[in-house]
C-alpha cells in the first residue's frame, strides 16, 4: 500500500466510528436499499479487516485475504461489487464470513474513498444467496460509500480542531497558572470602549472586584502625585510606538506596581485600538533598593568615623608604646575589637548588636584557662550601633588589661559583668564591671592611654558616663548610658 494511503487509514482508523450514530446511519440506509440483513464498513488494519457500524454480525474483525473488502479495495477503478453467491465464487468461498456455519452469500461493496485513496468498504450482504443488484442500487450505494468518506474527513477534522482547542486550553490554563504563581496581573484595554479585562491578580492590585472594568476607575486609583507619569508612558506608547512602561503607587495602599505592554492594535491611520500588558508588585523590591541606599550611606559614614577612630587608636598608641612589638600588640588588639563589632553590625544590617553577645565576643577570648573565671547576669537588650562600638572598645580595654594585670591573670580570679534596664521615656543601661579576687590594685599615679581610651570611648553616646575605680579587691567600672 503506497505511503499516501497508509496515512489516509492511518487518519481513518483513528476515528473511532464503532459507536458512531452518523456511521450508522449510513450502513443502515445501504442495508436498507438492498434489503439486506447485513452491513458494516470495513477497515482494513493490517492483515485483519475491522468491521464499523456493523449489523447483523457480532465479530469486530475477521482476517482480510479472501474477502469481499480486500478485493474492493485492490482492484483499481472498480466503483462497485456485487457478488450473488459467495459459496461458489472462487475468489470468496474460503472467507470465514462464507464458510460459517450461519453464512453470508449475498454481498454488495463500495469502497470509501479519502483524499483519493481507497481506504475502507461499505458493504452490504446476506445469509441467501439473490440476483444482482440494479443500476440504480449500485448507484445510491456508491453515493452512500462518498458520504461515508465525507464524514471520515470531517469528523477526522473536527478530533484535529478539538485536540487542538484542548491543547489551547491547557496552554491558557498554564500561562493563568504562570502568571498567578508569579503574581503577575494581566490585562487587555479596548480603546475604543475604555473597557478592560483583566486576571484576578489585576483586580487585587486595585481593590477592585468587578470582572468588567473600566479605564476610569483604575486612573481614579492610581496615587495623584503618579498620573501625570502614567499618562506621560501611554502618550509615549500611542504617539511614538515605544513599549508603555511605568512605576507608579496604588493609592489606596501606598504599593508600588510597574506597568509593561504595547499597542497590539491599530486603525488604518494608526490610531491605536488594543493595548496589552501585565502589573508586577514591585513594593518589596523598591523597599530593598531604598534599604540598600541606606545601608550604604549608613556604611560611608561608618566608614570614615572608623577610619578617624583607627589614625586615634594609632596616634596614641603609638605614643604610649613606642616600642615597634608592644605597639603592635596592644593597636591589633584594639583594631580585632572594632572588626569584630563592625562585622557583627553588617551581618544584622547596621541595625544593632545584642548586649549578651558583644559582652561575650570581648571577653572570651581572654578566658583561656577557664569560662568559670567570668559570669555575667542581665537581660538582652540591642545596642545601637555607636553604642556597640564604643562599649565594645571598653570591654575590650577591661578584658585586656584584666588578662594581663587583672582577675583574669589569676586562677583565682573573677570577673562580673551585671546590667540592669531602666525604663522610662530614654531607656538607659546601667553595667558594673567587677573583679574580684586578683592581685591586689592600687590607684595608677598617672592614667595612661588604656585608661583615658575606658574613659572616653563613650564620648560619641550623649549623656553617658564611664566610671573607673581601682579599691584594692579589684577594678571596677560603670557604665551608664542612653539605649535609644
Amino acid at each position: 500500500m503506497a505511503g499516501v494511503q497508509r496515512e489516509a487509514v492511518a487518519v481513518l482508523q483513528a476515528v473511532d466510528s464503532g459507536s458512531d450514530a452518523d456511521f450508522k446511519r449510513v450502513v443502515r440506509l445501504a442495508a436498507r436499499l438492498f434489503d439486506a440483513s447485513i452491513g458494516f464498513i470495513g477497515v482494513p488494519d493490517g492483515d485483519r479487516l475491522r468491521h464499523f457500524a456493523r449489523l447483523g454480525i457480532e465479530a469486530d474483525d475477521r482476517p482480510l485475504a479472501g474477502s469481499v473488502c480486500a478485493h474492493a479495495l485492490e482492484t483499481a477503478d472498480l466503483t462497485h461489487l456485487v457478488v450473488e453467491d459467495a459459496s461458489v465464487d472462487e475468489r470468496f468461498a474460503a472467507n470465514p464470513l462464507v464458510a460459517a456455519s450461519s453464512p453470508v452469500r449475498f454481498c454488495a461493496a463500495a469502497p470509501i474513498l479519502l483524499r483519493g485513496q481507497k481506504v475502507a468498504v461499505l458493504c452490504v450482504g446476506d445469509r441467501a444467496s439473490r440476483p444482482g443488484a440494479t443500476p440504480a442500487q449500485l448507484s445510491e450505494l456508491s453515493e452512500l460509500a462518498a458520504l461515508a468518506g465525507t464524514l471520515f474527513e470531517l469528523k477526522d477534522e473536527a478530533r484535529v480542531r478539538a485536540r487542538m482547542a484542548a491543547e489551547l486550553i491547557k496552554e491558557e490554563w498554564r500561562h493563568a497558572l504562570t502568571l498567578e504563581a508569579g503574581k503577575v496581573g494581566s490585562w487587555v484595554w479596548d480603546l475604543r470602549t475604555g473597557e478592560i479585562v483583566s486576571n484576578a491578580i489585576f483586580r487585587q492590585m486595585f481593590g477592585l472586584q468587578e470582572t468588567s472594568l473600566h479605564a476610569d476607575q483604575l486612573f481614579a486609583r492610581i496615587e495623584p502625585d503618579d498620573v501625570d507619569m502614567v499618562n506621560a508612558a501611554l502618550r509615549a506608547t500611542f504617539e511614538d510606538g515605544v513599549d508603555y512602561a511605568v512605576e507608579f503607587r496604588v493609592a489606596a495602599t501606598g504599593r508600588w506596581l510597574t506597568g509593561r505592554g504595547r499597542v497590539y492594535q491599530r486603525d488604518g491611520a494608526g490610531k491605536p485600538l488594543i493595548v496589552m500588558g501585565i502589573n508586577i508588585d514591585v513594593t518589596e523590591a523598591r523597599e530593598s533598593a531604598e534599604q540598600t541606599r541606606l545601608l550604604l550611606r549608613e556604611l560611608n559614614h561608618r566608614v570614615k568615623n572608623t577610619l578617624a577612630m583607627i589614625q586615634s587608636l594609632a596616634r596614641q598608641t603609638l605614643r604610649q608604646k613606642p616600642d615597634p612589638q608592644q605597639f603592635i600588640d596592644s593597636f591589633s588588639g584594639r583594631l580585632r575589637t572594632l572588626s569584630e563589632a563592625h562585622a557583627l553590625l553588617s551581618d544584622r544590617d547596621w541595625s544593632g548588636i545584642g548586649l549578651v553577645e558583644l559582652v561575650r565576643s570581648q571577653v572570651a577570648p581572654y578566658l583561656l584557662t577557664s569560662s568559670g573565671l567570668f559570669a555575667m547576669d542581665g537581660d538582652d537588650v540591642t545596642l545601637p550601633p555607636d553604642h556597640a562600638l564604643g562599649l565594645g572598645l571598653v570591654l575590650h580595654e577591661l578584658a585586656s588589661n584584666a588578662s594581663k594585670f587583672g582577675a583574669l591573670s589569676s586562677p583565682q580570679g573573677r570577673v562580673t559583668v551585671n546590667w540592669t534596664i531602666h525604663p522610662g521615656p530614654v531607656r538607659r543601661l546601667e553595667l558594673l564591671w567587677q573583679e574580684r579576687h586578683g592581685p591586689t590594685v592600687t590607684t595608677p599615679k598617672e592614667a595612661g592611654f588604656g585608661t583615658r581610651l575606658i574613659e572616653r570611648s563613650l564620648d560619641k553616646v550623649l549623656d553617658s558616663s564611664v566610671v573607673l575605680s581601682f579599691p584594692p579587691e579589684g577594678v571596677e567600672a560603670r557604665i551608664d548610658m542612653p539605649i535609644d
